[in-house]
This record gives C-alpha cells, structure tokens and sequence, in this order.
C-alpha cells in the first residue's frame, strides 16, 4: 500500500478543544510567534539556523509541498474557545530505514505548550489513520533530548521500537501499531 495514495489530512476534523484543517498562507503572519521563540527549533534538525523569517518561510514551503505531492502534511491546529492557532500536527509520510512509514508530527506554538494541546491533536491523527485504515502503525521521530515531544507519544501509546538516522541525526523512532490501539481501546 502506497501511503501516498490515500488523503492523510484531517480537514475539518474537531478534538475537544481543538478545529483541524488546511494549513494556510494566511497562518504564516501568527506562526512567526513558533519560529521567534528560541526553544522552537532546538530539536529540528533540518532548520537549526537562521532568521525567523527565513525559517517561517521554509516551514511553509516544507508544509505546502507535502500538500503538493500528497505526502501528507500538517493541520493547523485552531482553539475552538478563542480561534487561535494553537500549532500544527499531522500525518507524514516518511521513509526510514528504506521503508515508508506513516508519521505523526506537531509543534505548538509557545504559549500553548504544556496545556496538552500536543497529545489531544497527536491522538485525534492517531485514531483517524487507524478507523481510517491508512497506515498498520503510527510512528514519530524524536531526537533523544526530545524529552517533552518524547512524554506525548507515550501518552498516544507509542513506545521507542528502534533509533535511525533522519536527517543525519540518530532519532528515536516511537511506534504504535493498529492492533495495539485496538487493544487499548477495549
């Protein structure tokens, strides 16, 4: 199965705090706030250096040729209390180790960390790849400092399966498979 094939966006899905759908040019004003803030980039590895703006662009460009080439791609995450942009998150096609995995990425805009904004998102693209029938596991890349990004895909059921080289750093590669989550959720 090609993961490529099939619509890996959650357009107009809803979490309980959380509205999902397209990112938009329009988002790159507010998503300045993400690429301002020093801690934001401290485990990307493929946008380390530069200007906020430089890195705002790139993020964009990253994000719409995902879209562009049905690779899947980030939701902006919007609050449904006050229509803020509280992040992104989504389902990504990846490969590693020469296979082509189904990831869940998410970043949070600053403000909103540590107010469990990541895994409520992260397990919405969860539980829609699985009812959905996208993917037979769910992986997330880490770096292994990555301690906060490491906590929420323990709390969507992952747990490390391996370490690979992605963008040439060692990550940690969190996994979850359909069937463990249908364990889970009896």
């Amino acid at each position: 199965m090609l993961l490529t094939q099939k619509n890996l966006l959650l357009e107009n899905a809803e979490s309980t705090r959380l509205k999902f759908r397209k990112v938009r040019p329009s988002d790159k004003e507010a998503w300045m706030e993400f690429c301002s803030h020093p801690s934001s980039f401290d485990f990307l590895t493929f946008m380390k250096d530069g200007d906020p703006k430089i890195k705002c662009e790139a993020w964009f460009e990253r994000v719409f040729h995902r879209y562009e080439n049905r690779l899947g791609g980030m939701n902006a995450l919007i609050d449904k209390a006050s229509g803020a942009l509280v992040g992104q998150c989504g389902l990504l096609v990846h490969t590693i180790d020469d296979k082509e995995e189904l990831e869940i990425g998410y970043s949070i805009m600053p403000r909103f960390r540590e107010k469990g904004y990541a895994t409520e998102a992260a397990m919405k693209c969860r539980d829609h790849a699985f009812e959905n029938n996208l993917s037979p596991s769910i992986i997330s890349i880490i770096h292994p400092g990555n301690i906060k990004s490491a906590a929420v895909a323990v709390n969507n059921g992952m747990r490390i399966k391996k370490q690979a080289m992605y963008n040439n750093t060692l990550m940690n590669i969190f996994a979850i498979t359909k069937e463990e989550w249908s364990r889970r959720a009896k």
